[in-house]
């Protein structure tokens, strides 16, 4: 069973202890601002092992590796002038940049599933601390078992994982509630390759080009959270609901006018006043509560398509896809 460090309560002994743990080569329950993370050292082949066996995830489907501050991600990637901006703008923060190695770079091609290019972010807060006590890059996807709703306090990596990793880090609820947004750059252009905690618009006022869109067919994986399904609960999931079935569980979003509210397993309101923000804060936590409901189905009301509303939609979306 994990142990519990409360890093407000404890931080000297929480760097302490997990500086240990990851230095023995095992993954620990890591808070960041997005979403907890399973954190381990990026470049030691056995611990990045331990992450894809602990989460039950493809090796094909890279991981995202966190770093200090930029002068750490200096030493293992190439920026662009572009990248450099976005970091410069958005680090520490929740976003990623998909940037060429260094040769030599020391990340273990494990953690980037053999490619070329490795997603880059600075966490917020404790996490940057950590990384820069321990030395090394922490590659850390989110701390839940792959393709499940992923995890935004300690209790809810301590219900998934708890069993599997000796120590999870406690720091409340994630602020940002969502993964990073990943971002590539080539020739010149920005792509998106997974909308996340930071809007597009706000990539795109600060880089002063659009950010563009896959269009058709899902190109090959190039960084995490690009699977057709993902964030998946264990009960059904229904998008653009006006209306809820009986026992159906029902996330609403700003109090939506719901025929058959009142027959619902469980009511949960992403934010009744439409703030974006405070409903990405709440989407998987309120998620594991309807799932926990015993409904078969949960049904979700529309959100806007817009700022933090496309990371949201986007995660629902990947939620509600067919399951292999």
């Amino acid at each position: 069973m994990a142990r519990h460090i409360d890093i407000l309560q404890y931080p000297e002994t929480a760097i302490a202890t997990a500086s240990a743990t990851l230095a023995d080569g095992l993954p620990i329950g890591l808070p960041t601002e997005t979403v907890y993370g399973l954190a381990a050292d990026a470049t030691n082949p056995a611990a990045i092992t331990r992450i894809y066996e602990t989460k039950g995830r493809p090796r094909f489907n890279p991981l995202i590796c966190h770093m200090s501050d930029l002068a750490m991600a200096e030493r293992y990637a190439i920026f662009d002038p572009i990248s450099r901006k976005l970091a410069e703008a958005f680090w520490p923060g929740p976003l990623t940049l998909v940037l060429p190695l260094r040769p030599e770079s020391g990340i273990h091609p494990l953690a980037t599933a053999g490619l070329d290019t490795v997603g880059i972010r600075v966490p917020q807060g404790f996490a940057g601390e950590l990384i820069r006590a321990f030395g090394r890059p922490l590659a850390a996807p989110s701390a839940n078992t792959s393709g499940k709703i992923s995890a935004t306090s300690a209790d809810h990596v301590h219900d998934d994982l708890g069993e599997r990793i000796s120590l999870i880090l406690d720091a409340g609820a994630s602020i940002v509630g969502v993964e990073s947004t990943i971002v590539k750059v080539e020739d010149g252009e920005m792509r998106l390759l997974r909308p996340g905690g930071l809007a597009a618009e706000e990539i795109e006022r600060v880089a002063g080009q659009p950010l563009k869109r896959k269009n058709g067919a899902s190109p090959a994986i190039e960084a995490p959270g690009m699977l057709a399904s993902h964030y998946a609960p264990g009960a059904a999931v229904r998008l653009d609901a006006t209306a809820v079935l009986p026992g159906e569980a029902l996330i609403r979003f700003g109090r939506p006018d719901i025929a058959g509210t009142e027959n619902a397993a469980i009511v949960l309101d992403l934010s009744p006043a439409g703030d974006l923000s405070e409903a990405a804060a709440n989407l998987f936590d309120f998620m594991k509560r309807a799932d926990g409901s015993g409904a078969a189905t949960i049904a979700f009301s529309s959100i806007p398509d817009e700022g933090l509303g496309e990371a949201i939609n986007d995660r629902l979306r990947r939620a509600a896809a067919p399951r292999e």
